[in-house]
């Protein structure tokens, strides 16, 4: 394989003239498609080899490690429980059974998914354009939408490569320990599990990726993206509270449909939040006897059959939440587009 410092030489001598491993020329639609491939590769070279990756890669690895200390220490009380519907599913109660010492992984990641992608794109752009490389890449032959695209698509590839790794890591450890076969439900649950943790870290790395391309300052657009995280995380859903509070009576003196208009509203206003989104997702991609994300009426409950959903009807309660990370996470890149296509650069 040619090494990329060829193709690096090459793409900024003027003038492509990138060549196969035969020594023969390459086309033209296959010469303008490697910048993109170099300044990927490049970026994924840079993040595995940050000491930032590294502290974040260590602290996500103790935490999964503790919650599977945990989820292991109670997984023969979680699965010999008659009254939960979901015993049964040995892998999923890995990631989901606690004794209240520590929250279960994926509650984990709705606070770490965060700081993981702020962390690898908060300076995406303006630490280029500080230390005068944004200038001097640009100038080159490339489009500004291949240098954006490498940034978002490079962490994207770390992120998934780790999920995945601590996914099957997890399959493995409970195959060897417990000896039971994992099903395919479970399989295909977890597998969504971590493409939707993907996606919203994805969600937090395109907001960084914007503060990055609107401040100058990396450390501007790092306190403004940890500001609207704890904002989200925090503050949020008490300002929603006090403000539904303040303009509906006391639910004590309410009948059942006020009651459930109520909550309801209370609900649809916590899902603006990102990690409320997740966090319902995941739920119930993971707890398959969850059926609803919302409150149920009695009319609604008679005749329910306790027993857990399918792998298609848990994607369908969850499709609006995944629906609206994916309308987040495009409208941040739509924006980063936006700003960084009309910037000048050269000042």
């Amino acid at each position: 394989m040619v090494s990329p410092v060829v193709y690096f030489k090459d793409l900024f001598s003027g003038r492509l003239r990138i060549k196969n491993e035969a020594g023969r020329e390459l086309p033209d639609a296959a010469i303008h498609r490697r910048p993109f491939a170099v300044m990927l590769r490049k970026e994924v070279a840079d993040h595995i080899r940050s000491w930032r990756f590294i502290v974040l890669l260590i602290l996500i690895v103790l935490t999964f490690a503790g919650a599977m200390y945990v989820s292991l220490s109670n997984l023969k009380a979680a699965v010999s429980n008659e009254n939960d519907p979901d015993h049964l599913f040995l892998y999923l109660k890995l990631l989901t059974a606690t004794d209240g010492s520590l929250p279960p992984f994926h509650i984990f990641m709705s606070f770490l998914g965060a700081i993981l992608g702020i962390s690898l794109g908060f300076d995406a752009i303006n630490a280029e354009r500080n230390n005068g490389t944004l200038i001097r890449l640009l100038a080159q032959p490339v489009y500004r939408d291949n240098l954006l695209l490498a940034k978002f698509v490079s962490a994207l590839v770390i992120v998934a490569a780790l999920f995945l790794s601590l996914s099957l890591l997890m399959i493995g450890g409970g195959l060897i320990i417990t000896g039971v076969r994992i099903e395919a439900a479970e399989f295909f649950r977890i597998l969504f599990f971590v493409v939707l943790t993907v996606l919203y870290v994805g969600f937090w790395l395109s907001l960084a990726i914007l503060l990055s391309v609107k401040f100058k300052q990396a450390t501007t657009s790092a306190l403004t993206a940890i500001g609207i995280w704890l904002f989200f995380t925090i503050f949020y859903r008490i300002i929603v509270n006090m403000i539904v509070r303040s303009f509906f009576p006391d639910p004590n003196f309410m009948g059942q449909d006020d009651i459930l208009f109520y909550n309801n509203l209370i609900l649809d206003l916590l899902r603006l939040a990102p990690s409320q989104l997740y966090t319902d997702a995941t739920t119930t991609l993971l707890m398959p006897s969850v059926r609803s994300l919302g409150p149920l009426t009695m009319e609604q409950m008679a005749g329910a059959i306790p027993s857990p959903l399918s792998v298609r009807e848990s994607i369908l309660i969850v499709w609006p939440q995944v629906s609206g990370l994916l309308a987040a996470t495009a409208v941040c890149f739509a924006l980063t587009y936006f700003w960084f296509m009309r910037r000048e650069v050269r000042t």
